[in-house]
Formats: structure tokens, sequence, C-alpha cells
């Protein structure tokens, strides 16, 4: 492993490992010394620091390295793109009334029963992110997409069971009463009732942040990739 390689895993260790430590073991020290306020100030310098380095070091990896597959086939890249669009719809919905935010009305939301993208899934902004790691490996399988990807997804799936567990603590039966009505797992049947603010949000994005590939990476990619 060279050493660019080396420094990409390390950061994504990094990235990792504060996200865990600090949402669990580290939180009510940090609290208890500096105030909530003070937490979400250190939670945000860390995780921002952690992957301004991991963006770093995939740069300084390079594009190099043996693919496991050929991720350029078209059949591929409409697989990517149906997920990203997915996940761009997941993480708009995300935002409204999602009792698993920090939010003290938590209780009220998920009495609410379910709505939305919590149709598909209870961890919408969690299962975005994984799903955009795994469409970025299916067609670019190269070390650094694997190992860069493979934190996002370790990260969004682990810490969507272990926010479960969080919540369950924090807010008992109200939990309980929400874990009961929604899935971990997505139920693809919900998207016909996730709603238009998630569909017209989630379209918007994923034409966006595609386009954005473009500029940013001088590749095409979703709808763009077919239409230029």
């Amino acid at each position: 492993m060279d050493h660019a390689l080396t420094s990409l895993v390390a950061a994504s260790l990094a990235f990792v490992g504060t996200h865990f430590a600090l949402s669990h073991p580290l939180r009510g020290a940090v609290v208890r010394i500096a105030g909530e306020k003070g937490f979400q100030a250190v939670y945000s310098l860390v995780a921002l620091a952690t992957f301004a380095w991991m963006v770093l070091a995939f740069r300084a990896v390079g594009p190099g390295g043996s693919p496991l597959w050929n991720g350029m086939g078209d059949f591929l890249w409409l697989i990517a793109s149906l997920l990203t669009l997915l996940a761009s719809v997941l993480l708009i919905g995300s935002f409204f009334d999602n009792p698993a935010m920090p939010d003290p009305r938590a209780k009220d939301l998920a009495a609410k029963g379910v709505h939305g993208v919590f149709h598909v899934i209870r961890h919408p902004m969690m299962w975005a992110f994984a799903l955009w790691a795994l469409s970025h490996v299916l067609v670019s399988p190269t070390p650094r997409s694997l190992v860069l990807s493979g934190a996002v997804a370790f990260l969004a799936l682990v810490g969507a069971h272990m926010q479960d567990r969080k919540k369950q603590v924090l807010m008992g039966a109200a939990w309980q009463g929400w874990e009961a009505q929604t899935s971990f797992w997505p139920k693809l049947g919900g998207l016909a009732k996730a709603g238009a603010v998630p569909w017209l949000g989630g379209l918007a994005l994923w034409l966006a942040a595609s386009w954005a590939h473009m500029p940013g990476n001088g590749m095409a990619a979703g709808l763009w990739r077919w239409i230029g």
C-alpha cells in the first residue's frame, strides 16, 4: 500500500471513529465541559476537519489503481444513476418532521405517524449517504473509491443502528412506536407515498449534483451521461 492510499485509510478511520466516539462514549463528557452548544461546535469542527482530510487524501491518491470490474458500462451507470436519484429524494425528505433529528419535538413528531419518505425507510438521511456510496463503487471500483465509499456507507448504516439504540433510551415508548411503524431496510413500495416535495426537491438536487460532475470531475453523470 502506497503512502497516499495509507493516508486515505487513516483519514477514513479518523472520520468514522471520531463520529462514533463523539456521538456515543464521549458525548456526555464533552457536554458537561462545554455545554450542548459547545458540543455541537466541537462535533462540527472535528467532522469538517476529518472530512477535509479524507477528501484531500482521496485526491492525493489519484485516479490510478486497477478497478475490480469495468464500471464504465451503461447498465451500471443506469443503476448508479437511479440509486443517486433515490438517495436525493430520501435526503430531501429527511429534513421534514424527522424524529431522529435533535429536535425537542421529537416525541410529538414520532406520534404523528408515518409520513413522507418514512414510508420507505426510518433513517432516510443515513441511507441516502449509503446509497450514494454504493453508486460510486459500482461505477468506480478503484482502491481509493472503495476506501472512501466504504467508510461513508459503514458510518451511515452502523450509525443508523446505533441511533436506534440511543433513541430507545432517550425517547422510550415514543421511539419504540416509531420503530414499529417504520423499517430499517428500504421498502421501495413506499416511494409512491413519499410526497411531491421530496420528489421535486430530490430531482432538482440529483440534476444539479450530477451536472456538477462535468466541471468538477470531467465526467458526465446521471441523466447528463446520455443527453450531454
